[in-house]
């Protein structure tokens, strides 16, 4: 029978900086830290779950031929009734596109993703049953995507109760919690990074060019480029916007930013994990899905910094 020590690792919201969860879990498996169970909110959900399916490589090297400004023909525009973006359809392209698995069943790692029941605020854990419902749910942002069923529920984003869910993940029985929070004000070091070993694949020459900065999740299409206008410039054109004044994306996820980032110090500071990632990413707002190699790098980095800890508690 085997003494080594269980590990459960907990996956953040943060939307575009989500990117840096790849770079975590690939420093922890450079280092042979096992990866025993996961808990997830909103993008951390997505990564963990690509991960657990063990398809993992398959989502790293999308992204990193990825153009960001692609990243919302992913999602079906509808007119702001309960959000502007529809992703049940688009998330389950962005999901099944690295993987088969549908069912909480059939991952290699337990996992459980937290979402938010809007009748009443409560937090809900999602760890059983259609793993791309559960998907839909922890990761519709409010205001950007319409809120997901589920059983009888309206659903959205764990992220407003709950941002890095380490009270979930110590429920399932782990000896040591590490958890990655994407919602510090941290801004990265970049004379620091030119002397540290990078994440395997991230080399410049496999980075898209900057692109336009917008939300959730990969892919892009040819469905983009006939479109004409992109999510952005409609919704500008529709509210006359002027130039000077943040357009309605950047005003609601600064907004959700701000906010998390808060709720984050609050239950870190009831429930604090064993070891806390903190990957450097102040300067990257939470649209920058461009910015792939940057963000995996700082998670990467952030976990080699603190893995004579990590190996010590271990």
């Amino acid at each position: 029978m085997s003494s080594r020590k269980t590990v459960g690792l907990v996956l953040g919201s943060g939307s575009s900086r989500g990117w840096a969860h790849i770079g975590v879990i690939e420093a922890l498996e450079e280092e042979n830290i096992p990866i025993d169970y996961i808990a997830g909110c909103s993008v951390g959900s997505y990564i963990g779950a690509i991960y657990a399916s063990g398809n993992l490589n398959s989502l790293k090297d999308f992204v990193l031929k990825m153009d960001g400004k692609k990243v919302f023909s992913y999602f079906d525009v509808v007119f702001p009734r309960s959000g502007f973006l529809n992703g049940t359809k688009k998330v389950t392209e962005l999901f099944s596109m690295h993987t088969d698995v549908k069912d909480f069943s059939q991952l290699n790692i337990p996992l459980m993703m937290v979402a938010t029941d809007l009748a009443n605020g409560d937090k809900v854990v999602l760890s059983s049953g259609d793993l791309l419902i559960a998907l839909r749910a922890t990761m519709s942002m409010p205001g950007l995507f319409a809120p997901a069923s589920v059983k009888g529920r309206w659903l959205v984003d764990g992220g407003l109760v709950d941002p890095v869910p380490v009270g979930i993940v110590r429920v399932m029985g782990p000896d040591v919690v590490i958890a990655v929070d994407l919602n510090n004000g941290l801004v990265s070091r970049k004379d620091m990074k030119k002397n540290q070993k990078k994440p395997p694949g991230t080399d410049k020459k496999n980075i898209a060019p900057h692109g336009y900065q917008n939300e959730l999740l990969k892919k892009l299409a040819d469905y983009y480029e006939n479109a004409g206008l992109n999510l952005k410039n409609k919704i500008n054109e529709l509210l006359r916007k002027e130039s000077s004044v943040p357009d309605i994306m950047e005003t609601i996820t600064a907004s959700i930013g701000i906010m998390q980032e808060r709720i984050t110090r609050i239950n870190l500071a009831v429930e604090p994990p064993d070891i806390l990632i903190q990957p450097r990413l102040g300067e990257l707002k939470m649209m920058d899905f461009d910015h792939v190699e940057e963000a995996i790098e700082e998670g990467y980095s952030g976990v080699k910094q603190q893995m004579e800890d990590i190996k010590a508690l271990l």
